[in-house]
């Protein structure tokens, strides 16, 4: 092997890179995942400033997530045809990163100065969160490009998905510990203008510093040496045509992770509220909560991906993962349906008086199912790398950003359902022209609907999973095949150069 401070050329087309770039690098999705935690919010502003009822707002949370996946191809096509002395990834990262810190700091600063009532709000909101989803593309589409020319050493691969894993567990438990235990407090409501612009430029600068840490871990693989055949493509529409048709692992691989993500996005921060807040009267715990399993979740992805997925191949790992995450949420539900909810309190809440038994056996439901569904959800990241490779095993052509882009479109138009199919099954129980917050009254029909978009529809959509890889092609001994295959057919083309 070639070594170049920790970069490697090894036999056979395999390269790679030291650990610790693979985990620099990995940060780019933690950085997106800021902003997609604070826009999981955004039903709450939609109600309180722009003046939009709560099916309206699940409403253009779902269309504006579609004209999001609806832009994703195009910009797919722009990032495989585009090379320059800065690469080819890191200039999308830092066009993106920017245009969402600029776009979201006028969408809940400049907003709130507008007139009141009327379509001007809305029509403005609207504007400004098309150029914030635009940007939001160019630096989400790099979290699948960028890793087929960081590595493509089996033995690494994973690794990009457990660090992804683990960031974005950080991220999302330490938001909403931030969220329940200061902001809501702070601020005495969700829906709050100065809540929303102090958490906007709170995880907005976080957020860029994440993308620069990713950007310089990327920087000695961001060249056309390792870019699929070592030669720049052009892409065409027919060939997204063609991917659409013929290749089975991106079909199978986008039914798998949009149907986990309309699950996981229906469990939006309105639910946890729900949950937490009013069924067992002490959202502080919700927190909490994360915060202790975030640990034990880690543990679950560094033995799920990194042991798993490495010694059995990626595919192995959903299929494990999924299926554990069925069986943890059918627990969660009996529990929360027949058990005592309001004796949920841990540690830290401020009304903690000792352990219960609901208390226990919730925390150990949700160690193992959150584990589970995070090997699940994080290796499918990784898992477009290698339909990437498959693609230029089978057709000839490196096409990450079509294929990337092809997989959020897909995982786009179908998470877009999740807040329309929350906001409607609230509505349909009497909450239409707002949503519940910390003094709503607890009845069982917001019992069953939080319990349902919590845990139910997961169980749903893991069971989807397990169907969609009874026809993925890519289990670990095909990768070694299609490796081997992409570097022969590299190195009969610099035969002839």
């Amino acid at each position: 092997m070639k070594y170049s401070n920790g970069n490697y050329d090894g036999p056979n087309g395999m390269h790679g890179v030291p650990a610790w770039r693979i985990v620099g690098f990995s940060l780019t999705d933690a950085s997106t995942n800021c902003y997609l935690f604070m826009m999981s919010m955004i039903a709450y502003y939609l109600t309180g400033y722009v003046w939009a009822g709560v099916v309206l707002a699940g409403s253009f949370s779902m269309i504006m997530r579609i004209f999001d996946g609806v832009t994703d191809p195009f910009v797919g096509m722009v990032v495989d045809r585009f090379n320059s002395k800065l690469g080819k990834n890191r200039p999308f990262m830092f066009i993106g990163n920017i245009t969402m810190f600029i776009s979201s700091f006028l969408m809940f600063h400049l907003t709130v100065l507008l007139p009141e009532g009327g379509v001007i709000r809305l029509v403005w909101f609207f504007f400004i969160n098309a150029i914030y989803y635009l940007g939001y593309t160019c630096q989400a589409i790099i979290v699948k490009s960028g890793q087929t020319c960081l590595t493509n050493d089996p033995r690494q691969r994973p690794l990009c998905g457990v660090s992804m894993g683990i960031f974005n567990t950080m991220v999302f438990a330490l938001g909403q510990l931030w969220v329940s235990g200061t902001l809501a407090p702070k601020y005495g409501s969700m829906a709050s203008a100065g809540l929303f612009q102090e958490m906007q430029l709170v995880l907005g600068i976080i957020s860029f510093l994440l993308m620069c840490i990713s950007a310089f871990s990327l920087a000695p693989k961001d060249n056309s040496k390792y870019f699929g055949l070592g030669s720049g493509d052009k892409v065409t529409f027919k060939d997204y045509a063609d991917v659409i048709l013929h290749n089975r692992a991106i079909q199978m691989l986008v039914v798998a992770a949009s149907t986990d993500k309309l699950a996981l996005q229906a469990k939006t921060s309105t639910i946890t509220l729900i949950l937490f807040g009013i069924v067992a009267g002490n959202y502080a715990v919700s927190g909490l909560m994360s915060t202790y399993t975030s640990v034990v979740s880690i543990l679950f992805l560094v033995m799920g991906l990194g042991v798993i997925a490495t010694r059995m191949g990626q595919k192995r790992a959903l299929v494990v993962g999924s299926l554990g995450a069925v069986v943890g949420n059918i627990l969660l539900v009996l529990l929360w349906w027949f058990g005592d909810a309001t004796t949920l309190s841990l540690p830290g809440d401020g009304v903690f008086a000792g352990l219960t038994f609901f208390t226990v056996a919730f925390f150990v439901l949700q160690l193992f199912t959150q584990g589970m569904q995070q090997i699940s959800s994080s290796v499918v990241i990784t898992m477009t790398a290698d339909c990437a490779d498959y693609e230029t095993y089978r057709s000839g052509k490196y096409v990450p950003g079509l294929i990337g882009t092809l997989f959020s479109f897909v995982d786009k138009l179908v998470s877009s359902f999740a807040p329309l199919i929350a906001s409607v099954m609230l509505a349909a129980i009497g909450f239409k022209t707002a949503m519940p917050d910390l003094n709503t009254p607890l009845t069982t029909e917001l019992k069953a609907v939080g319990i349902f978009l919590s845990y139910g529809m997961l169980i749903i959509c893991c069971a989807l999973n397990l169907i969609a890889m009874k026809f993925y092609p890519l289990d670990k001994a095909k990768m070694s095949e299609i490796q081997d295959e992409i570097a022969a057919i590299k190195a009969k083309a610099q035969a002839r150069a």
